[in-house]
């Protein structure tokens, strides 16, 4: 993470922020979400097959693709649960490609 926004948020950790949309139990749920993949059938023997694409070069395309998957399949199957699952994922794809990003540079 840039130094800048380490500062940024720092100095607003102190002060109590009135979430108009929920933002802060989104990023809760969010993280419960991210956590849960560390356990599950994508991470076997501790290495998920995500470190494989991104040691591989391939980082960008892979998240930026998985991130226009689920935002176009948003709504369009199962249960409005389904569908918010497809937006944690954008989300948590969105996440990866930052930490990407920041590498790159």
């Amino acid at each position: 993470m840039p130094k800048d926004v380490v500062v940024e948020i720092e100095m607003k950790e102190n002060e109590m922020i009135d979430y108009k949309f929920s933002e802060d139990a989104s990023i809760e749920e969010l993280k419960a979400h991210i956590d849960k993949t560390y356990d599950s059938h994508y991470s076997k023997e501790k290495f998920q097959a995500t470190e494989f694409i991104l040691d591989g070069g391939h980082g960008t395309g892979f998240c930026i693709g998985n991130i226009l998957k689920y935002a176009q399949r948003y709504g369009k199957k199962g249960s409005r649960e389904d569908a918010r699952k497809d937006l944690l994922k954008v989300l948590h794809y969105a996440i990866i490609q930052l930490h990407v990003h920041d590498k790159n540079l």
